[in-house]
């Protein structure tokens, strides 16, 4: 391939690259004469050349920037078609994992002789591994690795493959992701235990175990899970094919089981599964795929060991699936449903049998969209299976769930509240919102608009950290934040505005926050932390400052503006350090601080504010329904 290949990009692209939307794209060629021709594509899908855009935007003077880790990507876009793109992903990352592990074979002999050295460095991967033939894109790409690390090039790559991938492949929630692994392999990666995912896809759920398992359909997408998995350091063992039909690790069995299935798969091989030894509660409807998928996991989990999956709403009621529910229900297989959202999914909970007594009751919890409750609830039924749970979660004896139905949906096992107790929750909620929203009245800061735009002389985070006002710090590589004596600050604490709710054990290469120290998210969340005592979570990075030069809630500021611009899917991740800072005195800085603090409080209050006013709706609806509540009489 010549390294001369023009790279090109589509109108999306274009308007990712330069932060507008499309329709801004649009306009722009229709309005003005002199924007760049198409070089290929269709007419629904014109491509252009990505360095006559880049140009024309500069010449019209629009904020444009493409990063080396965009120019790989695009790159990478004109290599090939989308319907190769997952197996040049994960040969990119097959040559990553090579510049990871043999470094100075690379700086050695550069484009000469990789095919075989990548081959010999990556015998561990799924399928042939063969990089690229692109000399260039090998080239961006060791410089991409130089920049940002292996790593995390290869997960700035894989966020926009799934992106621009996103109506084929079905990626996990990151926060029901981290539930499940919380729930299900939480003690099992402490321990440095296996965790199995039959359907693993690009490797979602087993990115922080330490000696995961797994299986997918999609050969590329086994390979860029073993590549995501092994540059993150565990001892990963992918294997590809259809985990149903043919099973690629057979007679292994997991210390825990996380997984996030197909639905509604209508050939997912019943009639050639007929009489397969992992049926023990029941073969599998035609209709019913996912209990196959519960049945799998099963037969995969050593005795005793949890399943976590993931099943669409119906499964839990549906009347063909009944004798199979009851069978899970009777082994005492099948200990928790969670409804994780109105109309699902829900998080099934299961334990394989071991010999020892099951417990006689089911939790069920109906969570809305607040998963924050399932796992107390889940804590408090494995110490007590007979007490009630925190929150909305109850617990239901299994011999009353095993009717003509036996119907698991947590919202058709709602506890059923008496008018008082209703009457108070009610007038609390709707007490508790009233004085939230008015105080929000009062919540914006004193700001003024200006005739004309203020030109400020600005600096960036990277000449900050090379004139040492700012020390860039990140959590240990292979910290763990689920328990332990030490409180950790974990990345949806700061989403959040919470306070510190990870803990780890004691370790001297924790970084332990101070009063003053600002922590940011990948998806630009931004907090400065107020008091000692936690140490630094994964996933965050810490930016701390000299508080006589540098005012800590001014720089917050500027990295929350500039993380909530990078949030479009427009602009990369990795360009923490390009991020603009006004360049002021200071006592300036302190008074623009204060206005972030106040911007900052006032999203908390919102947040604050629109959960207060859901759990108001919910009981509100639930309350004409159950007839807890009446419309008041006109006049009233």
């Amino acid at each position: 391939m010549e390294e001369s290949r023009e790279i090109t990009v589509n109108a999306g692209d274009i308007a990712r690259l330069a932060d507008v939307g499309r329709a801004a794209v649009s306009n722009w060629r229709r309005r003005h004469e002199d924007f760049p021709r198409p070089v290929g594509g269709t007419a629904s899908s014109p491509l252009f050349s990505l360095s006559e855009v880049a140009a024309w935007l500069r010449h019209n003077g629009k904020s444009f920037e493409v990063s080396l880790g965009d120019l790989v990507w695009q790159r990478m876009r004109t290599t090939v078609d989308d319907l190769r793109l997952g197996e040049l992903v994960g040969r990119v990352g097959a040559f990553l994992l090579f510049l990871h592990r043999e470094p100075e074979a690379w700086r050695e002999h550069g484009t000469r002789c990789v095919p075989d050295l990548v081959t010999a460095a990556t015998a561990d991967l799924p399928g042939p591994a063969e990089p690229p033939a692109d000399p260039a894109l090998l080239r961006l790409v060791a410089r991409l690795a130089d920049e940002d690390g292996p790593r995390a090039a290869f997960e700035f790559l894989c966020a926009r493959y799934v992106e621009a991938r996103s109506r084929q492949l079905s990626v996990t929630r990151d926060d029901v992701a981290a539930l499940m692994t919380r729930l299900a392999a939480g003690d099992v990666r402490a321990d440095g235990g296996t965790v199995l995912d039959p359907a693993c896809g690009v490797g979602t759920l087993l990115l922080h175990a330490r000696a995961p398992l797994g299986q997918e359909l999609s050969g590329s997408s086994a390979l860029i899970t073993a590549v995501r998995l092994l540059l993150h350091g565990a001892r990963a063992r992918i294997a590809a094919g259809d985990s149903l039909r043919e099973d690629g690790l057979p007679g292994v069995l997991a210390d825990a089981v996380v997984c996030d299935p197909p639905f509604n798969e209508r050939a997912w091989g019943h009639e050639e599964l007929t009489g397969d030894p992992r049926w023990e509660y029941g073969m599998p409807p035609r209709g019913e795929p996912e209990l196959a998928w519960v049945q799998h996991c099963l037969a995969h989990v050593r005795p005793g060991g949890l399943v976590a999956i993931l099943m669409p709403a119906a499964a839990a009621g549906r009347r063909p699936g009944k004798r199979i529910r009851g069978n899970l229900l009777r082994a005492g297989a099948l200990r928790a449903v969670a409804s994780l959202a109105p109309g699902g999914p829900d998080l099934w909970l299961l334990r394989r049998p071991d010999g020892s007594r099951p417990p006689s009751t089911l939790l069920l919890v109906d969570a809305g969209e607040d998963l924050s409750v399932v796992e107390p609830a889940w804590r408090a039924y494995t110490r007590d299976p007979e007490a009630e749970p925190p929150g909305p979660g109850r617990t239901v004896r299994i011999i009353d769930l095993l009717d003509d139905e036996v119907d698991l949906t947590p919202a058709r096992h709602r506890p059923q509240q008496g008018a008082l107790d209703f009457g108070r929750d009610f007038g609390g909620a709707l007490d508790r919102f009233r004085a939230a929203a008015a105080t929000l009245a009062d919540a914006p800061p004193a700001l003024e608009a200006l005739a004309e735009r203020q030109e400020l002389p600005t600096t960036t985070v990277g000449e900050l950290v090379k004139t040492g006002l700012i020390t860039l710090l990140a959590a240990p590589p292979r910290m763990t934040a689920d328990s332990g004596p030490v409180p950790v600050l974990t990345a949806d604490d700061v989403a959040a505005g919470a306070p510190p709710s990870g803990g780890t054990v004691l370790d001297p290469a924790l970084v332990m926050l101070r009063p003053g120290d600002v922590v940011a998210t990948a998806l630009g969340a931004v907090r400065v932390v107020t008091e000692p005592g936690a140490a630094l979570g994964p996933q965050l990075t810490l930016y701390r400052v000299d508080p006589d030069r540098l005012d800590p809630a001014f720089l917050a500021g500027c990295l929350r503006s500039a993380d909530t611009a990078r949030a479009h899917p427009g602009s990369s991740r990795l360009d923490v350090r390009r991020t603009r800072v006004p360049m002021l005195p200071i006592a300036e800085q302190r008074r623009y601080g204060a206005v972030f603090r106040e911007l900052a409080a006032l999203e908390d209050g919102l947040r604050e504010t629109a959960a207060l006013g859901e759990t108001l709706i919910r009981l509100g609806f639930d309350g004409l329904v159950d007839g807890h509540l009446r419309p008041c009489d006109q006049g009233v």
